[in-house]
């Protein structure tokens, strides 16, 4: 049995820790700190998102019961909820944004060969999930009259679903515009859904050899110029191509965009999708709409499973970082798990970690014994789409 680090310390040594000095050194995050410097900080949240914590006093207890273990853990000196609570509001949140993009980039690269969907191309999911706060103790949280809420925009890389974009703005905020804060890869394919139908931006997609898959809305002003050959047993009842009429959009867009419409076979739904790839077989367009519903799992999984439901903190400051610091445990933990070539999901590492991060042994040994007995038992269907 390992008699030296707990599992916590092994978990945090997957970190680039020397990446993150020089980010904290960038925003002088430690400028005039003399307890729970930025690495503390992190440390104590990282620990609250991995064991489910409700609150500061919550961490500060929990902590408190393993004192002895503290400093194998990374902490130099209790952590007391005052002192967090401060420097939840007081330290750049954008300290662990970027520190999050440099994780979300190492897990791209573990990550890049699992896409699903037999494509060279990257394909991204776009798309924002709403977390709906308190207005009395949010009311820089712009939403609506008597609610307050921000919104998480994201992009998700459908190999691994790991997020490459995340972008957090009040709930005012409309979905459409975080296109304008991509910047646009060539060759990938973005899978939206028809809120973020907008021809100018679109054509910017367009013009920098990006593809987009897109439904279309019912108001569609557009004439047929091609119609393709289709299979109605497969379910393409057309495959066009068209250009569109409208006074605006014509201008907005002024290029021939290709349209299939598609019957399923189990809801007898008509769905009308819009594109500007047009060497793909019609049915690849229909599975790569359909592939989108897995950043909805995303969002999901993360308000089930990840704290940013409860916030320990009111400020603008305190809520984004610790929506950062969730993003950047869960990516840590999908690194954890190609690194290892873990078998077991997502779900099953994170419930482990969070009865098991004071034990002192290997940790390839806990995860891989551990999580052989649980994934017998696990009965959640929902969570299959984080079996990679």
């Amino acid at each position: 049995m390992n008699t030296g680090k707990t599992l916590f310390a092994q978990l945090m040594d997957f970190l680039p820790w020397s990446t993150f000095t020089r980010i904290v050194a960038r925003y002088g995050g430690d400028a005039r700190v003399r307890t729970l410097c930025c690495a503390e900080q992190y440390r104590a949240m990282a620990f609250a998102q991995l064991t489910y914590r409700e609150s500061l006093r919550d961490i500060e207890v929990c902590l408190s019961a393993q004192a002895s273990k503290l400093y194998h853990m990374g902490f130099r000196e209790p952590v007391r909820r005052s002192t967090l609570a401060d420097a939840n509001e007081m330290r750049d949140w954008r300290i662990y944004a970027d520190f999050a993009h440099r994780l979300i980039a190492q897990a791209r690269k573990l990550y890049a060969d699992d896409l699903g969907l037999e494509l060279t191309n990257t394909v991204y999911a776009l798309d924002s999930t709403t977390i709906d706060l308190c207005l009395s103790l949010f009311p820089w949280a712009h939403f609506r009259a008597t609610k307050a809420a921000v919104k998480m925009h994201t992009l998700l890389d459908l190999r691994g679903n790991i997020p490459s974009f995340i972008h957090i703005s009040d709930g005012k905020l409309h979905d459409v515009h975080a296109l304008d804060l991509l910047l646009p890869e060539a060759g990938a394919i973005y899978v939206m859904d028809r809120g973020y139908v907008d021809f100018t931006r679109l054509y910017v997609l367009h013009q920098a050899g990006a593809f987009f898959v897109t439904r279309a809305k019912s108001n569609l002003d557009a004439h047929r110029v091609y119609s393709a050959p289709t299979d109605r047993a497969t379910g393409i009842i057309a495959d066009q191509t068209i250009a569109l009429d409208g006074y605006a959009t014509s201008k907005d867009y002024p290029v021939h965009l290709r349209r299939v419409r598609f019957k399923d076979p189990e809801s007898e739904k008509t769905l009308v999708f819009l594109t500007n790839q047009f060497a793909l077989p019609a049915a690849s367009i229909c599975a790569l709409y359909k592939s989108r519903w897995q950043v909805e799992l995303f969002f999901k999984w993360v308000k089930q499973h990840l704290r940013i439901k409860k916030f320990y903190g009111t400020s603008d400051n305190a809520v984004k970082t610790q929506i950062w610091i969730a993003v950047s445990v869960y990516v840590l933990v999908a690194i954890v798990k190609k690194r290892l070539a873990l078998d077991a999901s997502l779900y099953t590492l994170l419930q482990v970690f969070s009865v098991t991060l004071f034990e002192k042994m290997p940790m390839p040994q806990a995860l891989s014994e551990t999580t052989a007995t649980f994934e017998e038992d696990e009965t959640n269907s929902q969570l299959n789409l984080f079996d990679f």
